[in-house]
């Protein structure tokens, strides 16, 4: 098990490099549209604000926030929620709302340091320890990270931290199954993932008839839903994981759209 430190020191280094592309930008560029429709840089930024803000209320005060998710799964639409919280913080001066996000990610690194051991924290889905969701926060913070560089042309060097994303979207194999209305399949998969050092990164029994193999920034593209399976070098061996590979999500909520063939988009 990866100590909560040190993921908390991950996903603050994820948030940084975000930051990076972000903060000499001009203030109109921040409407810039990027590959998710609809969605400008400002509205990516807002987004992972917003669910900062939610994680810290969940770590440090669970009981409103899940008096909070009752009334909100009673009266909402979850998706519309997200969409608007984001266009509602979109709307604020580029330099207001990138000081709220700076503020918050610090909030939630002693909000998760302070959940006491063995507790599992509120989520929109099933709870989480706090390690769990600081994996979550960086899965979140890269995928959307990727969609602010997409839009800005630029390319980021991939690092040892994007095992955390496809940590995620292995465990997450069973639920995208699930919210396919699939059944997920009973034994276990094999992946085999080439690292940015050139190490290779496992999950699963090594005589798995159904296997996986490629790069480990094509994985984190595909299960996050930022490129298609078609512009990745992924392998699949076997019917099942053949289908994974076309319904990977390791993000929450309904079935993602994904990108076009082709394009970033």
């Amino acid at each position: 098990m990866v100590e909560l430190s040190v993921v908390l020191a991950d996903l603050a280094a994820e948030s940084e490099e975000l930051d990076r592309a972000v903060a000499d930008l001009a203030e109109e560029r921040w409407t810039l549209d990027t590959p998710a429709a609809g969605w400008t840089i400002a509205h990516q930024i807002a987004h992972l604000t917003w669910t900062d803000e939610q994680a810290i209320l969940a770590a440090s005060q669970p009981d409103v926030f899940i008096t909070e998710l009752e009334r909100v799964a009673a009266e909402a639409d979850p998706q519309a929620l997200v969409d608007d919280a984001a266009a509602t913080g979109a709307r604020r001066a580029p330099a207001e709302l990138l000081a709220a996000w700076r503020q918050g990610r610090g909030q939630l690194s002693d909000a998760l340091a302070s959940v006491p051991d063995g507790t599992k924290v509120p989520w929109f889905g099933p709870p989480m320890s706090p390690a769990s969701m600081a994996t979550a926060r960086i899965m979140e913070t890269w995928a959307h990270g990727q969609d602010v560089h997409d839009a800005r042309g630029l390319t980021r060097a991939p690092t040892a931290r994007l095992r955390h994303v496809a940590h995620l979207g292995v465990r997450t194999r069973d639920f995208a199954y699930a919210v396919n209305g699939l059944r997920a399949p009973a034994d276990p998969f094999r992946i085999e993932l080439t690292a940015p050092d050139g190490d290779t990164w496992t999950w699963g029994p090594p005589d798995a008839t159904q296997r996986v193999t490629g790069d480990a920034l094509d994985f984190s593209l595909l299960v996050t839903q930022r490129r298609h399976r078609d512009d990745t070098a992924l392998a699949a061996v076997g019917a099942d994981a053949d289908t994974w590979l076309g319904i990977a999500q390791a993000f929450a909520g309904p079935p993602g759209g994904g990108r076009k063939a082709g394009t970033s988009q």
